[in-house]
């Protein structure tokens, strides 16, 4: 037997889903027969599937031993390197400025060295965190941007923050501008874009069309012209839909592509400038809710803003040219 007490992190998740993440040796199909043969027990009752779970509840498990060993704690993200750029931090959330290159997730070519690796040991080595103190939270990412793409990436510490944040997220209630360095002059100074995105999963990129298709999403995206020279123009984007790469390829649709982008761009275009990265930064966030953010309150209104963009200071200087 074995009882486990509900904390704080853990609290409004699934029954079901809980358990799967606790004890990821027992198997899904013997977890819902255990429910079923009341071998899982809730404050010594009955324990439904679907039951948000509450912080002080008592799960009691009638199972057996070896379903319930949890596998030998190895840290993978003691791993990941150091290096953090902390644009804000409080004891519920982190902002973070994301160097091109870095992976925010593990994929298929990188698994150790990740942003969310970083963060976790980050809070490891402060103390913050500790995955033996926890059933089932860990410190998660809220929004994600692409490797090559730098800028703020949202943090939670605390399961309460991830939940409040994703739903902001979600609703937009969250404001995310972007600087970047396109090909060629615009046509307007200010226009909203508007198409539909379709994924290739095989070719990891997307395509854009002015119709709808079956499968394609559809997208929305502002920009302003701040500056424009050389055969260069740089553009404040005000992302109204987050889809993936779809700055990159938005632009890149109505002849505009990004300097650097050699995905949605052309590289002869690319080629003598020294760009093999897409100029593109998440430079600018702000919160701004319209309904009840809870502990999460004290966010609202709050803007941050990444004073140094380095192909934006090296274009208004005159150093970049197409």
């Amino acid at each position: 037997m074995k009882k486990v007490i509900i904390g704080k992190n853990d609290a409004g998740q699934r029954a079901d889903k809980f358990l799967t993440k606790t004890f990821p040796l027992l198997p899904v199909s013997m977890m819902y027969k255990y429910l079923r043969q009341k071998d899982i027990k809730l404050n010594g009752k009955r324990c439904e599937i679907s039951t948000r779970l509450a912080e002080g509840d008592e799960l009691t498990l009638y199972v057996k031993d070896e379903f319930l060993d949890r596998p030998a704690s190895t840290y993978e993200f003691m791993t990941a390197g150091k290096e953090l750029n902390i644009v804000y931090e409080d004891e519920h959330v982190m902002l973070l400025n994301k160097k091109a290159g870095l992976l925010v997730h593990p994929d298929d070519h990188e698994y150790r060295d990740t942003l969310i690796f970083r963060v976790q040991r980050y809070l490891y080595e402060k103390g913050e965190y500790d995955p033996a103190d926890e059933q089932s939270f860990t410190p998660a990412l809220v929004n994600r941007i692409d490797r090559n793409t730098c800028g703020i990436v949202i943090a939670a510490k605390t399961a309460a923050a991830l939940r409040i944040l994703n739903e902001k997220l979600r609703v937009r209630e969250i404001e995310k501008y972007y600087l970047c360095l396109v090909h060629g002059t615009m046509e307007k100074e200010e226009d909203v874009l508007r198409g539909y995105l379709e994924k290739n999963e095989d070719q990891n990129r997307v395509y854009i069309s002015d119709k709808q298709t079956r499968g394609a999403r559809s997208i929305v995206t502002g920009y302003r012209v701040l500056e424009a020279h050389n055969g260069l123009s740089l553009l404040e984007i005000d992302l109204l839909t987050g889809r993936t790469h779809q700055i990159r390829a938005h632009l890149a649709s109505v002849g505009h592509p990004l300097l650097g982008d050699g995905k949605y761009g052309r590289n002869t275009q690319n080629k003598g400038t020294g760009f093999s990265k897409q100029a593109l930064c998440s430079y600018r966030l702000k919160f701004a809710f319209t309904t009840p953010a809870d502990e999460l309150e004290y966010l609202n209104g709050k803007e941050f803003i990444l004073d140094r963009v380095w192909f934006a200071d090296g274009f208004r200087a005159g150093k970049i040219s197409s």
